[in-house]
């Protein structure tokens, strides 16, 4: 097999010496991995749509991608809601590809457990509807492990496999988690029904980290951000599958592309950290910040408890006493993506919000 970088400067160089054109539509344009995801697509010679809910953004977008080094001249926008229909059938005309990347993650979780999905599941819905009237393709959708991951009396110690599958049931369950399990059951659930499910690729990061292109970060590189800044005088002994957005944007790009690719749920996620070791990763990687950075570790019975007043904590205790551990190496093998260890993907992150101004080394 060739090294993934070989593979995808080869498909590179042959999209664009045949002149390829092709319309790839980005939804969420604007967000963590869907910038990352725009960036690659425009320099491996796609047309890019993006939507946003503003339209006013698109220049903040067009600037960021442009200063990463993308051609934007095959970039423009279109102001698509996914609580709405209007702007849909404007998004989808004449685009080969769907990346259907928008979705709601909010760091502090609401109280309503279900309050996430409507937003979540009838986006995805309407996404697909719309692929469908437009005789799109493919449809990569963006999910999450934690769609895989979480069910009752699982051990200690597992591994997050494609056939697995989170129970939304299961009361400890967040809000987030409760969406996008929710969400990719009814996005495969329509595309049975549909005849559409090899038209349908779903693609499960873990805990996305990884460099930033702008000032602009989402909730993933939020938790980072706090690291610097002294937010956590103490941090919870919770461990995730962590995944460099490049590697995530890279399996979206290679599973638009590979017809072998319909019907399958892609993990993209490397290997797993604690919450104490990406502390300790950012202790020895930025030591300007090291008095910030908490060693400390909570026991897991204060978390619960914390968690039942401080709602951005509900999040992380479905995670206490169990660490997971994705089999990723089929992805590796359909795709030619290979995963960044996972310390590059924290010390990444860091990196690229001092450098934009995110957080400020201290004084």
């Amino acid at each position: 097999m060739k090294p993934a970088a070989d593979a995808a400067d080869l498909s590179d160089r042959h999209r664009k010496e045949a002149g390829m054109q092709e319309t790839v539509l980005v939804t969420g344009v604007s967000g963590f991995i869907a910038r990352q995801v725009a960036l690659d697509l425009l320099n491996a010679g796609y047309r890019v749509r993006g939507t946003l809910r503003d339209a006013s953004r698109s220049e903040s977008v067009r600037e960021t991608l442009a200063r990463a080094g993308a051609d934007v001249s095959g970039l423009e926008f279109v102001e698509a809601d996914l609580d709405s229909d209007e702007g849909w059938e404007e998004a989808v005309r004449g685009a080969r590809f769907v990346q259907h990347i928008a979705s709601p993650f909010p760091i502090e979780q609401p109280r309503d457990r279900e309050a996430l999905v409507p937003a979540a599941r009838s986006g995805a819905l309407r996404v697909l509807a719309a692929a469908r009237a437009g005789q799109v393709e493919r449809v990569v959708l963006t999910s999450s492990v934690a769609a895989m991951e979480y069910r009752p009396r699982r051990p200690r110690e597992f591994t997050v496999r494609e056939e697995d599958w989170t129970d939304p049931e299961w009361r400890r369950l967040s809000p987030y988690i409760v969406s996008k399990t929710r969400a990719e059951k009814a996005a495969w659930s329509w595309a049975v029904e549909h005849g559409w499910r090899d038209r349908l690729t779903v693609v499960n990061p873990g805990f996305v980290l990884g460099p930033t292109l702008d000032a602009r970060i989402g909730t993933s590189l939020e938790v980072i951000k706090l690291f610097l800044e002294g937010a956590y005088p103490a941090t919870p002994n919770v461990a995730f599958t962590v995944a460099d957005v490049r590697d995530v944007s890279a399996v979206h790009v290679r599973a638009m592309e590979l017809p072998e690719s319909g019907a399958r749920r892609l993990i993209a996620a490397g290997q797993t950290l604690s919450l104490p070791e990406i502390g300790e990763i950012l202790r020895t990687a930025f030591p300007e910040f090291g008095e910030k950075i908490p060693n400390r570790v909570l026991p897991d019975f204060f978390v619960r408890v914390l968690a039942l007043f401080d709602r951005s904590l509900r999040s992380v205790t479905p995670n206490l006493g169990h660490v997971g551990r994705a089999e990723s190496a089929y992805v590796t093998e359909l795709t030619g993506v290979s995963f960044r260890p996972s310390a590059e993907a924290v010390r990444e992150a860091a990196r690229s919000m001092i450098r934009y101004g995110v957080v400020t080394p201290p004084a």
